[in-house]
């Protein structure tokens, strides 16, 4: 029989409205908690769920100061299934830390005040690392885009069709549906002038492109074409030279 059992307030965060209404995620909090709960023998005097980002604070939260105001009334601790539910800065973890607001954290339960400064401040560096990497990967993609790859011009696409309309199912398959229709206009558009290139004088992909530079016809985003730019398109186009392969 626990003898020291703790009165603990349960707090779950989801990041959209989607995985509000769909429990994508929050589920899975719930399952963390309880366990926790049945394992330490904390009692659950109160639920908060809030649909919002990690970077607001919890008190700046409509559901997480309501789940502060019960913990100071009922003298209850907080508990959140992962510390990143709580918050994704290190600096509102050390905030709460430095006020005395205890909370619990069902995936490391014995987890004290230093360990979980420590855990924060690691979390947060990995994701300054992820933003860091995918900050690389859209500029890598952006210049494959700029050089004529409809492939990388789709994906951008695609990724701000998925920012503008969010990332549910129906919005995302509307948005894949218009890219599509999008680079397929696109290469239409430029079939005709790429092939009448090739058949004046284009017999390397750099005159290729002088020519479409020269009769005022822009790449996908508007800028200058390149060999590089004109190889990736003819490609998608399964356009070839009238006579030998062409050389950059």
């Amino acid at each position: 029989m626990t003898t020291n059992t703790i009165d603990v307030v349960s707090y779950c965060r989801v990041s959209s409205t989607g995985q509000g209404e769909s429990g994508l995620g929050l589920e899975a909090q719930r399952e963390y908690i309880a366990r926790a709960a049945q394992q330490n023998g904390w009692n659950i005097v109160g639920e908060f769920v809030d649909v919002v980002s990690g970077k607001l604070a919890i008190e700046d939260r409509p559901e997480g100061a309501k789940a502060l105001a019960l913990c100071k009334q009922t003298k209850a601790k907080l508990v959140v299934a992962k510390l990143d539910r709580l918050s994704r800065s290190v600096h509102h973890i050390a905030r709460l830390l430095d006020e005395a607001m205890d909370f619990k954290v069902a995936t490391m339960p014995q987890a004290d005040k230093f360990q979980l400064h420590l855990f924060a401040a690691l979390a947060e560096q990995e994701r300054t690392f992820i933003a860091n990497r995918t900050k690389e990967a859209l500029a890598a993609l952006q210049k494959r885009a700029d050089e004529g790859d409809v492939q990388s011009v789709e994906k951008i696409a695609r990724r701000t069709a998925a920012l503008e309309l969010g990332r549910n199912d129906a919005n995302r398959a509307k948005g894949n549906v218009a890219i599509q229709e999008r680079a397929k206009l696109w290469l239409k558009s430029v079939r005709p002038h790429i092939t009448e290139c090739l058949h004046d004088n284009g017999s390397t992909l750099q005159q290729v492109a002088d020519c479409l530079n020269g009769k005022g016809i822009t790449t996908s985003r508007g800028g200058k074409w390149s060999s590089m730019q004109v190889k990736r398109v003819m490609e998608n186009l399964a356009l070839t030279f009238p006579s030998k392969q062409a050389a950059l």
